[in-house]
């Protein structure tokens, strides 16, 4: 199994690691783009601060964050799973598994991100500020950037197994899977459901989306859940006590679509 998640724009500090390896970093075929992106990031971001501010759409109060990406050949690093914070990461909670979670975690979870294009959660690297939509002045449009690279490097990385994509929209559009792929891949959907006036109601939730989502990956690592397709996802899921609805792809080259429906938000 692999689950695709996206970043978290809220970062840990970079710590006192070893600075950045770019050839230590997985997926070596994004190496070449990495290394584009990096090279453009960092001059923009020693240079014109104004004009960098604009390029990352960074208000006032994030200032800051110009002077960090001009540091980030120098600057410490730790593993990818610390650095990203936020409501999905901190319900994941990597660092409370056990041996065995975090084990799978390693192999599994794979961070996309404007700047790396995709990592795992062991993978050591600075903290940053470089969102995929971002437009930068040489290489373009980021999630247009990465697409070639992605459409080389995910495929293979996915093997022949199953591919859970928490992504958010902006993420997604770097990579969408494709042919006999796409049909053992499946996105999630969290739905609040309410009863008004007897009448069961549901909404789609955004902020408690990343924390359902970080819960339900971190169940299924801790669990041990192996599933090999989306239909085994779907019965590891209600295994795990989630209420699960799921839309099989009409035609070949469609992702599965599951609901997870949820009575609370928290």
């Amino acid at each position: 199994m692999l689950v695709l998640l996206p970043p978290s724009e809220g970062k840990a500090p970079s710590g006192r690691g070893t600075a950045l390896k770019t050839d230590s970093l997985s997926l070596p075929g994004l190496a070449e783009t990495r290394q584009a992106v990096l090279d453009e990031l960092v001059e923009l971001c020693t240079g014109d601060e104004e004009k960098a501010r604009e390029v990352l759409g960074l208000s006032e109060g994030l200032r800051g964050e110009v002077a960090k990406n001009a540091r980030l050949r120098t600057a410490g690093t730790r593993p990818a799973g610390e650095i990203y914070t936020g409501v999905l990461y901190d319900a994941l909670d990597l660092a409370s598994l056990d041996a065995a979670g975090k084990r799978r975690a390693a192999r599994s979870l794979l961070v996309f991100s404007g700047l790396w294009g995709a990592v795992r959660v062991t993978d050591r690297i600075p903290s940053y500020r470089c969102s995929m939509g971002v437009k930068l002045p040489g290489l373009g449009a980021l999630s247009a950037c990465w697409r070639a690279p992605m459409a080389e490097a995910i495929p293979e990385v996915a093997g022949s197994g199953l591919v859970l994509d928490l992504r958010s929209s902006a993420y997604a559009s770097a990579w969408k899977p494709k042919g006999e792929l796409a049909g053992r891949t499946a996105t999630v959907r969290v739905l609040h459901a309410q009863l008004v006036d007897g009448v069961e109601k549901r909404s789609v939730v955004s902020h408690f989306n990343k924390a359902t989502k970080g819960r339900i990956v971190r169940g299924l690592l801790a669990a041990g859940a192996a599933p090999a397709h989306p239909a085994e996802l779907v019965e590891a899921l209600r295994d795990l006590g989630y209420t699960v609805e799921a839309q099989a792809p009409a035609k070949a080259g469609r992702t599965w679509n599951l609901d997870v429906v949820v009575t609370e938000i928290h």
